[in-house]
């Protein structure tokens, strides 16, 4: 019989993500009414907006229907709206928690949260059941399913009636043994401009593993008008969008405007429609030149922006529109080294072949390189952090270009005094071509993402590992 008067609450069990919810039903004797849905209330609880598209019925006329055990490629939200069932979930997913059982009766004042790759299955415990559900994707005959045979002897169901003596479809019966059972997989990462510099950094962190999809602008281009239908977009859960345009003096100019607000405004606002329509997480990488460099301390996530010059608008503007993705991460970094050729290796060569630079003393920053980036992506992804900005830079004290410039001097077993201090204006004075300006100032504070439990490598340790001899 239905429990009326309970306040809504959680339970969590023993399969991740596989969460109960006990629901208020309010009756008398016309009946009861239940907010079987409510999206804040629900979310107040902890749960995710899972964005559910579809509403299904399945109707059970007979005690011991039996159905399942399927795990579909979207999360579900599952309750009754008459009868009563024994329901029983079993974990399909890859990973450490496959083959977990969780099991429970389920009235109209209780519902379950299935996250996908979950099989699920049920029996009715009384007649004239019905069995509602809200799924977050539309059916598709190219979704990957797994199914698991209802009398699998690993999870070892104990059905309140024998399978032996209920209705069960020939399908269901057939279904496999667990250790035959195709698992899960999680879903896909893509990750765009996998060819620069932090995309190489990218590619190392997470390696050939076949639910990440490496992409450059020659297999998928955000301009195209075909781009909602390049990928079946629900199959992703993280685009990482490692690509943008970085030429910051030609950005100045009317070719290089152009390039830069198609880059990084007009395809990051492709992304973000995509992210926004099939509930994907957003993951975007920006920058110091977003802040005009005035500040008299390190700038933190909330601070207003105020770029100087195109390159800095055009990731101002890319920000504001990844921030309107309900899952987003925006990742504030500055001075980036990675591969290829960069300011610490122009200093090395520059050191090498005898020439003594002049460098700019009067701008203050942190190198981060693309390795801290890479592993900062992950973990803010793979730990579920707070969506939202984070800055993320190279740990320890802020330096000048001048100091990093004779710090890998020295390094590099030279003469750090052979580095000649000079203001912008002076290194600029004869610059041939448009000169973008710079700001002062690029410390970011890192205090939110080192809350959040990543772990900045100091700047002198990357720099040393960075310019230490190969092998």
């Amino acid at each position: 019989m239905t429990e009326y008067g309970k306040q809504l609450a959680v339970t969590e069990t023993t399969i991740p993500g596989l969460v109960v919810f006990d629901l208020p039903v309010h009756g008398d004797a016309r009946g009861w009414f239940k907010e079987n849905w409510q999206r804040e209330k629900m979310t107040a609880q902890g749960l995710a907006d899972f964005g559910p598209v579809q509403n299904n019925i399945s109707f059970n006329d007979a005690v011991g229907t039996t159905r399942g055990i399927h795990a579909e490629p979207w999360d579900k939200w599952v309750s009754v709206a008459t009868g009563r069932i024994f329901g029983a979930w079993v974990d399909l997913r890859e990973g450490p928690s496959f083959g977990a059982v969780y099991t429970t009766e389920l009235d109209p004042s209780k519902a379950i949260f299935v996250p996908r790759g979950v099989g699920n299955s049920y029996q009715t415990l009384e007649p004239d059941t019905a069995y509602t559900y809200l799924v977050n994707d539309h059916w598709s005959p190219d979704a990957a399913y797994s199914f698991l045979n209802l009398a699998d002897e690993t999870a070892a169901i104990a059905w309140p009636i024998p399978l032996a003596d209920v209705e069960i479809s020939p399908k269901d019966l057939a279904h496999p043994r667990l250790q035959d059972v195709t698992p899960i997989p999680p879903k896909r990462i893509l990750v765009l401009g996998a060819n620069g510099q932090l995309g190489r950094a990218l590619r190392a962190e997470y390696g050939g593993a076949p639910h990440i999809e490496y992409a450059d602008r020659t297999t998928l281009d955000l301009s195209s008008p075909d781009l909602a239908a390049a990928r079946r977009w629900r199959d992703y859960g993280t685009i990482v969008n490692a690509a943008a345009y970085t030429k910051v003096d030609l950005a100045e100019t009317p070719e290089g405007r152009r390039d830069a607000w198609a880059a990084n405004v007009a395809g990051v606002s492709a992304l973000a429609r995509i992210a926004a329509a099939h509930g994907v997480t957003l993951v975007h990488v920006s920058s110091d030149y977003v802040f005009d460099g005035t500040s008299d301390s390190p700038y933190t996530e909330d601070d207003a922006v105020c770029p100087l010059g195109v390159y800095g608008q055009t990731k101002a503007a890319g920000d504001q529109v990844v921030a309107t993705v309900p899952r987003h991460y925006i990742v504030r970094t500055s001075w980036v080294i990675g591969e290829g050729g960069n300011f610490v290796r122009t200093m090395a060569s520059l050191a090498e072949r005898g020439i003594d630079p002049k460098v700019v003393d009067d701008q203050v920053g942190r190198l981060t390189f693309t390795d801290d980036i890479a592993r900062g992506i992950r973990h803010l992804v793979e730990t579920g952090a707070e969506y939202g900005t984070y800055n993320l830079t190279g740990a320890g004290d802020p330096q000048s270009w001048a100091d990093i410039a004779r710090r890998v001097f020295e390094i590099t077993g030279h003469d750090p005094a052979r580095v000649t201090g000079v203001s912008t204006e002076e290194y600029f004075a004869s610059a041939q071509g448009p000169v973008a300006p710079r700001p002062r100032n690029s410390v970011l504070s890192t205090a939110r993402i080192e809350a959040a439990g990543a772990r900045l490598t100091p700047t002198e340790d990357a720099l040393a590992a960075y310019l230490a001899p190969a092998g």
